[in-house]
């Protein structure tokens, strides 16, 4: 006799239909981690022919989920008190969930605490290449003057004046003493006016020569002298800048001290922080290691007094312009061809 029970409301079959597919969702879910007790199910119910399977039949087994998982712990070696969260993804699973990313840090270790990547070859590699060949030449000049002095060039002579008074200097005094050496060594001239060219990279010797130079040729003699008198080269370079207050390019020699970065600049006699170069919009870093271009916020960059003036009033205090003016002086092709460089 089959017996039934009649659900006379859509509740009732809702609810009924609902329990049935959890039985079917826990009992897939059980499946893998209690097929051994499936087996012996199937094991004692080949019976005797003849024999009445359901009286034979085993009693209905329950479980719980828990005790599921504990079982399959057990089995694979785990602890009692193992702790399952359904968050956890194994390292061995493939997920679609983005991996932690860590924030870069706010200030970078270059100057104006800023990040810097290579530079592609271009014009400024060209420029940096002859001027480290030349200076290959040059020291042989100086190592000849330390040998025989009464031979000594009296440029080199001169430049090595300034080198020993450099090393008898130490920490801040010796940037100082490279600074105001140098920049009292030099007239300022542009490379248009002395030599016809639009930018020409002069090295200490032949600057000395003639007196002469503009913004490079002071910052090229400041890093040379600094480093002949052991001013570790890791700490210099060679920083070309637009100077938003002029509205010109400008290059300065950068050297970092107890981890601070100072300008070394041809127009001033005192040092300053590169914190405190506000006007500064730093494009181009050069030292041993080649040219480098800073990676840096231009549109975070406040503008100067002379740019609020000068500047028409849609642009006031418009960031895109900042935007810009970076983007037309990354291009190292136009570095050397303004002739405004001071």
């Amino acid at each position: 006799m089959t017996s039934c029970v009649r659900l006379r409301s859509p509740r009732s079959l809702a609810l009924a239909a609902g329990f049935i597919l959890s039985l079917g969702v826990c009992a897939a879910a059980s499946g893998a981690f209690a097929a051994e007790d499936v087996a012996i199910a199937d094991a004692d119910s080949e019976m005797a022919p003849g024999a009445d399977r359901a009286s034979a039949r085993p009693p209905a087994t329950f479980f719980s989920i828990n005790a599921v998982l504990a079982k399959h712990d057990a089995q694979r070696g785990r602890g009692p008190d193992a702790v399952r969260l359904a968050s956890f993804t194994p390292a061995a699973t493939a997920t679609d969930a983005l991996p932690a990313v860590k924030e870069a840090p706010a200030v970078g270790p270059e100057p104006f605490g800023l990040f810097t990547f290579r530079a592609p070859d271009g014009l400024l590699w060209r420029k940096w290449r002859g001027v480290e060949a030349a200076l290959v030449k040059e020291q042989a000049v100086l190592d000849q003057c330390r040998t025989d002095a009464g031979t000594c060039p009296a440029p080199a002579a001169q430049f090595l004046r300034l080198v020993s008074a450099v090393s008898s200097r130490s920490g801040r005094a010796k940037l100082d003493e490279a600074n105001r050496g140098v920049n009292a060594a030099i007239r300022y001239v542009s490379d248009l006016a002395q030599h016809g060219e639009a930018d020409r990279w002069s090295t200490p010797l032949a600057t000395y020569a003639t007196a002469k130079g503009d913004c490079e040729d002071y910052a090229i003699a400041k890093f040379v002298a600094l480093t002949a008198a052991g001013f570790s080269r890791n700490d210099l370079q060679l920083v070309l800048v637009r100077d938003r207050a002029v509205r010109q390019d400008h290059a300065v020699l950068a050297a970092r001290l107890d981890g601070h970065w100072l300008l070394l600049d041809n127009r001033f006699a005192t040092l300053m922080e590169d914190s405190e170069a506000a006007r500064f919009t730093p494009l181009f870093a050069i030292d041993h290691q080649g040219v480098h271009l800073f990676a840096a916020p231009y549109a975070k960059l406040p503008p100067v007094a002379s740019e609020i003036e000068a500047a028409p009033a849609a642009e006031t205090g418009n960031a895109a312009a900042w935007s810009s003016i970076a983007a037309s002086d990354a291009d190292v092709s136009t570095w050397s061809m303004r002739p405004g460089l001071m």
